[in-house]
């Protein structure tokens, strides 16, 4: 049973508002301006390639490194990509911000589209730091989607990736007929018209820089995101239709074969990934995986009061002590283990460690102007 030390702000006593308000961005102070930035495209097949942000230590091969995926209709500036770059590279850390394919304002650089299978891209990236940058220490983690081609990508290679070291994700999307079950209930109207909106913008994009590809006539009249699906995704991404694509990506079906250690951050009350997903025989059976559960926590919110050495941002905060530990959890505080909290195998968090200090959170380190990859300014993203 795993001991959690996480306190909700009181503000966020609502699953909607832990969802929503972390992301607001007045809650973030000033950005740091100190941190070495620079872009880097990755080639993850012969047509397309990733656009990513590397924060690298002054020596990195002796450095741990981190690759962070964002989560669906995110991009490298979501607002805790900027949080945990900050915080590892201060801690130590390389760090990769990592765009999805056509994320980002990145539609140019892949003909397709992008979805919740494309675990091979992020290998693919994993091999090109260690073959070309010589960096043999390499963790991952990512966020809702990001988590589940993370996990997907773990229990693929197994130890096919030997550079691969570890694995962090917070409210993974490892069932997605699940989640989209759960945003069509009419509670949760208002995110399934937020990420359908920003799909249809990203296909009118998608269709301006590859004429003739994307069929626009179809868009006014698709609905729901199951309808997208049925009519983009699958058909863009060689699945039959959307039923098929949701069977077939999601990470639940590897989960046993991950050999590296691996941190799941999940929340009871999370208003679209089922707690139930992480509950089956396949993560409570491999003994590499601990699951760090709360009662509260929304989808991705986790978000607390200011504390001694730690922002607000909880689940932020634990990603980057697991990585800098090198997979140890740490001892809790002195505090009341809630119900909630569960570790496969009745194992315990390993003795002897402390929280990390939290750092200064980062905006926007990027450099400002016209981006030499984007061919345009470079914009902050509220999400």
């Amino acid at each position: 049973m795993a001991w959690t030390d996480f306190h909700p702000h009181p503000l966020c006593f609502h699953p909607h508002l832990m969802t929503v308000l972390p992301r607001l961005r007045w809650w973030r102070p000033p950005p740091p301006i100190d941190i070495p930035n620079h872009s880097r495209l990755f080639t993850v097949a012969p047509d397309s390639q990733l656009l990513g942000y590397c924060h690298w230590q002054p020596l990195r091969r002796r450095a741990r490194t981190l690759i962070l995926v964002h989560g669906f209709e995110g991009c490298s500036d979501s607002h805790y990509m900027f949080g945990i770059a900050d915080k590892a590279w201060r801690a130590g850390l390389n760090v990769i911000r990592l765009n999805q394919r056509n994320c980002g304002g990145t539609e140019h650089l892949t003909p397709t589209l992008y979805h919740s299978g494309m675990s091979g891209d992020v290998a693919a990236v994993v091999r090109e730091l260690a073959d070309k940058d010589g960096v043999d220490d390499i963790w991952a983690a990512g966020y809702s989607m990001g988590g589940n081609l993370v996990l997907k990508m773990a229990g693929e290679s197994g130890t096919g990736l030997p550079s691969l070291k570890g694995i962090v994700a917070v409210c993974p999307n490892i069932d997605p007929a699940a989640c989209v079950s759960a945003l069509e209930q009419p509670t949760n109207w208002f995110y399934q018209h937020y990420f359908l909106t920003r799909l249809k913008a990203r296909v009118r994009r998608k269709a301006a820089h590859f004429p003739g590809k994307f069929d626009l006539a179809s868009l006014d009249r698709t609905r729901s995101l199951r309808e997208f699906d049925d009519r983009y995704t699958a058909f863009h991404g060689e699945f039959s239709d959307a039923n098929d694509y949701y069977e077939r990506v999601g990470a639940r079906h590897v989960l046993h074969q991950i050999k590296v250690p691996t941190l799941i951050i999940a929340s009871q009350d999370d208003p679209f990934i089922p707690f139930g997903t992480f509950t089956t025989p396949a993560v409570q059976s491999n003994p590499m995986i601990r699951i760090l559960a709360t009662e509260q926590g929304g989808h991705c919110g986790f978000f607390q009061r200011p504390r001694q050495n730690e922002d607000c941002y909880w689940a932020e905060n634990r990603l980057v002590a697991f990585v800098v530990r090198g997979g140890l959890l740490w001892a809790a505080p002195a505090i009341r283990p809630p119900a909630t909290s569960l570790l496969p195998g009745n194992a315990s968090p390993h003795a002897g460690t402390q929280p990390i200090p939290g750092h200064p959170l980062c905006a926007d380190p990027a450099p400002t102007g016209i981006h030499p990859i984007l061919k345009r300014p470079v914009r902050r993203s509220q999400r």
